[in-house]
C-alpha cells in the first residue's frame, strides 16, 4: 500500500508497502542475490518487518527441514533484538551478505498475491501504541523469539502455518499497523499453547536449554 507523503496524517509515517517493496525487490535479473543488508539499508522504517520478511521465505519452501533450519534461528535473532529493546536489526556480517535471489522473491510474490492483495487493501498505519512503545516491542519480541523456536523443531505440517503467521507480523511491522498487531499477539499465544505446550516438545527443549545452562 502505497500513499504520497502529503497524504499521511502528521505525525504517522508513510507506509512502505509490502507489495510495492516485494515487487520491486523481484524485478530485474532473476539471478541476482539480494544482500540482506542493502534491501533493509534503504528502508526508512519497518526494517525490523522486512527482515522478518525476508527471513520466513525458506517456511515457503516445500523442503522438510528448510525453513527451521533456516528460517527459526533467523526469526529468534530478530525477536531477541526486539526483547531487547533495539529499534533497528543489527545483521552479523554472515547474515548481512547473504539473501535470496530475486526469483526467490518472485515465486513468493506470485503465491501469495491474492492474499497480500486483499491486505493490502486492509492495512494502514494505527494504534501505534502496539507497534512504538518499548513494551509493545518487546512483547511482540518475546513472540518471534518462541514462535522461531518453535519453528525450528520438528513439529509436521506446521511450514505454511507459522511462515504466514510471522508474515503477519512482518506486515503489521511494516506498515505500522497495530490493530494487525494486536491479532498477531492473540495468534500468537494461542500457537505457542497449542503447538509449543500441548505438544510437549517446547517444554522439553527448554528443560534441555536449561539443563545444559546450569551443568
Amino acid at each position: 500500500m502505497t500513499a504520497h507523503p502529503e497524504s499521511s496524517p502528521p505525525g504517522i509515517p508513510r507506509n512502505e508497502g509490502i507489495r510495492t517493496l516485494l515487487a520491486i525487490a523481484s524485478q530485474g535479473d532473476p539471478g541476482q542475490r539480494l544482500h540482506i543488508a542493502d534491501v533493509l539499508g534503504g528502508l526508512a522504517q519497518g526494517a525490523f518487518g522486512m527482515f522478518l520478511l525476508l527471513a520466513i521465505l525458506p517456511a515457503f519452501i516445500p523442503l522438510p527441514g528448510v525453513a527451521g533450519a533456516l528460517s527459526g534461528p533467523l526469526v529468534m535473532l530478530i525477536g531477541m533484538q526486539m526483547l531487547i529493546g533495539l529499534r533497528s536489526p543489527w545483521l552479523p556480517r554472515a547474515i548481512a551478505r547473504r539473501g535470496p535471489r530475486r526469483s526467490t522473491l518472485h515465486r513468493f510474490v506470485g503465491k501469495l498475491q491474492r492474499p497480500l492483495t486483499w491486505l493490502d487493501s486492509l492495512l494502514k498505519p494505527r494504534l501505534s501504541l502496539a507497534i512504538e512503545p518499548l513494551p509493545a516491542r518487546i512483547f511482540t519480541g518475546l513472540l518471534l523469539l518462541v514462535l522461531g523456536l518453535l519453528l525450528s523443531l520438528p513439529i509436521p505440517f506446521t511450514n505454511y502455518l507459522f511462515g504466514f503467521q510471522l508474515m503477519l507480523f512482518a506486515l503489521a511491522l511494516l506498515e505500522r499497523d497495530g490493530r494487525l498487531m494486536l491479532l498477531n499477539w492473540i495468534g500468537g499465544v494461542v500457537a505457542i499453547a497449542f503447538f509449543g505446550i500441548s505438544s510437549g516438545q517446547l517444554l522439553t527443549y527448554l528443560t534441555q536449554l536449561g539443563n545444559s545452562l546450569l551443568s
